[in-house]
């Protein structure tokens, strides 16, 4: 069969490609903000999504969305800090699913204070949230993945994973240390069926961000930086989501996709 012929064969199905019907999806970080717009996406694509947060605000909110878009939706309680909380969380999803196709990790925080007097203990709070709950998740996740031979493995970085900040001695670390876990795991996993692949967002327009793009001097430092000239909306994140998703992205694996409206290459 010549290049052509089965290029021909294969392009009817391009968009069934990202389809996700069928598939279960667990999206830790999934009650507010970026976090719950992935949820939606995955939903909207066809997928069964149970979102996890410390609760209870924005769980039931979120899940309901989601049974509104006509998928399944559910959610649970954890800190995932916690690895035995992860454990049970994974336990729940077989119990209620059978399965896990799709890991999405959006949890995270930020902390920002001068270097010399950085406190301890809130440097070690956002290493455990934006890290250590990053390991864990994948951790416990990857092993049913394993024995399904196949899964999908997103986390959420930044484009803070790629630059230093002022008095970020926290934030940016933990992030580029994800990038890091991606390309590490997407090594080990890649062959085994699992692909793991990480989105990294500029600043995007949330409830979380509204105090800082508000104010007209860093909204206006943050629009110099960007080329297409406007701050990440939530939307901006759907089609990123849903790609690494899906069958679509089959063969990327350990890529850290930018949706930053070019702020990296400015």
């Amino acid at each position: 069969m010549s290049d052509l012929d089965k290029a021909l064969k294969l392009a009817p199905s391009t968009l069934d490609r990202f389809r996700l019907d069928g598939k279960v999806a667990l999206v830790v970080g999934g009650t507010r903000g970026l976090g719950q717009a992935m949820a939606l996406a995955l939903a909207a694509a066809g997928a069964d999504v149970c979102i996890v947060g410390r609760g209870p605000a924005g769980l039931e909110e979120t899940a309901e969305a989601i049974r509104q878009l006509g998928r399944r939706g559910s959610y649970f309680a954890a800190d995932v800090t916690d690895e035995a909380q992860v454990e049970k969380m994974v336990a729940y999803m077989l119990e209620t699913y059978g399965r896990i196709d799709i890991l999405v990790n959006s949890q995270g925080i930020v902390e920002l204070q001068p270097a010399e007097s950085f406190a301890t203990e809130a440097w070690q709070q956002v290493i455990d949230v934006n890290l250590k709950s990053v390991f864990l998740c994948c951790k416990h996740v990857g092993r049913v993945m394993l024995k399904q031979g196949k899964g999908k493995i997103i986390n959420i970085s930044s484009v803070r994973g790629f630059q230093g900040r002022l008095n970020d001695l926290a934030y940016a670390p933990s992030k580029g240390a994800v990038n890091q876990l991606t390309r590490s795991l997407a090594i080990e996993w890649g062959p085994k069926g699992i692909n793991v692949n990480a989105l990294a967002p500029v600043f995007t327009r949330t409830a979380m961000a509204a105090p800082f793009l508000d104010d007209p001097e860093k909204r206006a430092w943050v629009l110099s930086r960007i080329p297409m000239g406007r701050v990440g909306e939530l939307d901006d994140l759907f089609g990123p989501i849903v790609f690494l998703a899906s069958a679509a992205s089959d063969f990327v694996n350990g890529h850290v996709l930018l949706v930053d409206g070019g702020w990296l290459a400015a």
